[in-house]
């Protein structure tokens, strides 16, 4: 098991979190771990892995913060 921070924002925290450490299987993606929390992949606009840009197959390791962001619509 590897230990990282998952940082949800703006409507992701609804009845969830701000901020929570989680233990996860060695080998977990973005995408998995996106799953897991009951959000759809297409729901995600922005996913940051330390601060970098990370696709939903991007591998986790021990340490890591990411942070998930929705589509944010406006005009």
């Amino acid at each position: 098991m590897i230990e990282v921070t998952v940082n949800l924002l703006a409507t992701f925290r609804t009845d969830r979190f701000k901020q929570e450490l989680q233990q996860i299987p060695e080998g977990t993606t973005v995408g998995s771990l996106v799953s897991t929390m009951g959000i759809c992949e297409k729901e995600v606009g922005m996913s940051l892995v330390n601060g970098r840009h990370a696709p939903m197959a991007y591998p986790l390791t021990h340490g890591d913060v990411l942070h998930l962001a929705p589509w944010i619509a406006g005009g």
